[in-house]
């Protein structure tokens, strides 16, 4: 299964009293792992809004094995596991600097046009891009 590595450092902001990572942020993370997983394929976000397609997540799944913390530098693996249709889903591991893992995710989003609001299969450049 084709991945994608990016290394973030855990904000102040993002932590509660304890210094813990609240739960509520790992979505960002996840989003930060998918959307330079599409920039490494040559897609942005952007452009695809600017082209009538939005990509709403409809699904979102996290198990939690251990915690981040304050100023940990974790790595979040990002898994592209199939695009059928107007789906596309991707696995998510994140990790500690020890290499400890902390979460697995799954996340499943569906290609949606801009105007409509419906579900769509993806433009054939975006197909392409993701298939390579």
């Amino acid at each position: 299964m084709e991945s994608f590595d990016i290394q973030t450092r855990i904000r102040y902001s993002e932590t509660d009293q304890m210094g813990v990572v609240y739960h509520g942020n790992y979505a960002a993370f996840l989003e930060i792992g998918r959307t330079e997983w599409m920039r490494k394929k040559g897609l942005s976000y952007k452009e695809l809004e600017q082209n009538g397609v939005m990509l709403p997540v409809v699904s979102l799944t996290m198990n939690y094995k251990k915690p981040a913390c304050y100023d940990d530098l974790i790595t979040i693996k990002t898994f592209f596991k199939s695009q059928t249709g107007a789906k596309i889903e991707f696995d998510y591991e994140i990790y500690n600097e020890k290499g400890d893992l902390l979460t697995t995710a799954y996340s499943l989003l569906v290609f949606v046009n801009k105007e409509t609001g419906r579900p769509m299969a993806p433009p054939t450049y975006v197909s392409e891009k993701i298939n390579v």
